[in-house]
């Protein structure tokens, strides 16, 4: 038992010197973030717009104005139409044609069948 209660005590002032630590480096580290913000012109309003690390940071003001010359317009998918079934297997499974070959077909082309004995003549109404 003297081990342990050896090594909590350890521990416990292990913590206080790192809380020590924290506490010395703090002021300084919030000075140097505070002298690379007034260098850049960072503003804890361009801090909070990058809330959550998944926004783009903003621009620096250089790049502001150069993007203020050329807007850009935002790139749209348009939405397609559902495609209709070219090949339809025989379990009811259907495939546009489009992207690669799903598995179904793929296993009844390995087994000899033609690709093309699966195709619809005409669209099912």
């Amino acid at each position: 038992m003297g081990n342990l209660i050896d090594i909590q005590s350890q521990i416990e002032k292990l913590q206080k010197q790192a809380n020590d630590i924290k506490s010395k480096e703090f002021a300084a580290t919030v000075h140097e973030i505070q002298a690379k913000m007034q260098a850049f012109g960072i503003t804890v309003k361009d801090l909070q717009s990058t809330k959550g690390g998944r926004g783009k940071a903003k621009s620096s003001p250089a790049k502001a104005t150069k993007a203020a010359k050329t807007p850009k317009t935002p790139k749209t998918r348009k939405a397609s139409a559902p495609v209709a079934a070219k090949y339809r297997g025989p379990n009811g499974e259907s495939w546009s044609g489009r992207g690669l070959m799903p598995k179904w077909l793929s296993a009844l082309v390995a087994q000899g069948q033609s690709k093309e004995s699966f195709s619809v003549a005409a669209p099912h109404a």
